[in-house]
């Protein structure tokens, strides 16, 4: 079929070696036998959803694929195998798709790393966060700087040539000069992507809970707006182009999965948690890990999505896993359209929202769009809008703005 549709799928592995004090992400460590209980009923997850979507998913192309987490380099690399094989078998998978899996410093050796490449992966994301030993064992950390080296190593031996490394500024008694000196070390290790994220002290976590006793203080406000121009100049000064908020690559290396979410293309998430936009329905899976392998593990004997005995009962059990489902409405999209989009430097196209939408932006959001670019957040230049500098500083109540 020409003229396939754009499909991303996201894997969601929920495990890690150990729980970062800062980390309110669906992860914990687990048993193998917990993990192979679960890799068994992810991939069930795939089939089952194959069958229900079966004659819509012909009419899609997947160009990007993303293992995230948790800790998918904490799994056995068979696991991520078995996943793709799964993929490859029921997807129409684009030849140069970009499939990435997210890897923990020192939980990537190079038998993992020959095989994630032999199944298909060719981008890896690591999660440095900082290049201070100090500040990683504060975070609850399980490597060093010296181990993010080697395991960098071990990836581009094995022929990785599109790299990530996420770091982290504002945290706990960081000063401007030890972040200096942390994008500085990354810079040296010339990767093709870097995302450099705030910390956010998340409620429930062991930083939220113990920050005014067994922490450091944070940076002040001005400090971390610092920080951000800092990591906006060394890395422009490096060739690196700012294309979204927390995003920086090298010309032609800007994460396509990302991307496609603030882009609103569809896409279909698979394990506990993971999270789907599919023909403009959004749904969430539950987020309890026994649930989902007692749930799927109902499914195991249902065969191959391609199988006849994957019955009508099966699908009702798919649908119990899903903890959310919402049918997005015109306003819901609009929206979507203007807070997703607007992470992106360049903006957003006006000519693109109409296309979209039938309806003039101004005729929606005119006088929002209006109050903020006279508020100095946004700018207008007739065909784009984007946020200006002052905007990217407190972008989360402009794009409340647009809720509609």
């Amino acid at each position: 079929m020409k003229n396939k549709k754009n499909l991303g799928i996201y894997i969601h592995i929920p495990f890690c070696m150990q729980k970062c004090v800062y980390c309110d992400f669906l992860s914990a460590p687990a048993g193998e036998d917990v993990k192979r209980k679960y890799i068994e009923a992810l991939v069930c997850e795939i089939n089952i959803t194959c069958g229900l979507y079966n004659d819509r998913l012909s009419g899609y192309q997947v160009k990007t694929i993303f293992f995230g987490g948790g800790t998918p380099s904490a799994v056995k690399p068979e696991y991520i195998r078995d996943i793709m094989k799964c993929l490859n078998e029921h997807f129409d998978i684009a030849e140069g798709a970009e499939v990435t899996i997210e890897c923990n410093p020192g939980t990537l050796d190079i038998n993992k790393a020959d095989i994630y490449r032999e199944c298909g992966i060719n981008r890896i994301s690591f999660g440095l966060q900082s290049a201070d030993n100090t500040e990683l064992k504060m975070l609850g950390r399980i490597h060093t700087f010296e181990q993010f080296k080697e395991s960098l190593s071990i990836a581009e031996k094995a022929g990785f040539d599109n790299i990530n490394v996420d770091i982290m500024s504002a945290l706990p008694g960081q000063t401007m000069e030890s972040y200096k000196r942390t994008v500085e070390k990354v810079l040296e290790c010339n990767v093709k992507h870097i995302s450099a994220y705030s910390l956010i002290v998340e409620e429930g976590t062991p930083l939220y809970d113990r920050l005014d006793t067994d922490y450091p203080e944070l940076p002040d406000e001005d400090t971390e707006r610092q920080m951000y121009y800092y990591t906006q100049d060394s890395l422009a000064s490096a060739g690196y182009v700012h294309y979204e908020i927390s995003n920086y690559a090298r010309p032609g290396y800007e994460c396509r999965h990302n991307v496609s979410y603030w882009e609103r293309t569809d896409y279909l998430g698979f394990g506990v948690g993971a999270a789907s936009l599919f023909e403009e329905i959004r749904h969430t899976n539950i987020t309890d890990i026994n649930m989902y392998i007692d749930k799927c593990g109902g499914m195991i004997n249902a065969g191959s999505c391609m199988d006849n005995n994957v019955t009508a009962g099966n699908y009702n059990r798919l649908y119990e896993i899903y903890d959310d489902i919402q049918k997005l409405s015109l306003n819901d999209r609009m929206e979507e359209f203007m807070f997703l989009g607007l992470r992106k430097i360049d903006g957003i196209s006006k000519a693109e929202f109409e296309k979209t939408f039938s309806k003039n932006i101004a005729d929606v959001y005119g006088k929002v769009i209006q109050e903020n670019v006279l508020n100095g957040l946004l700018v207008d230049d007739g065909d784009v809008i984007k946020l200006t500098d002052r905007g990217v500083d407190i972008s989360n109540v402009v794009m409340a703005d647009f809720l509609l």
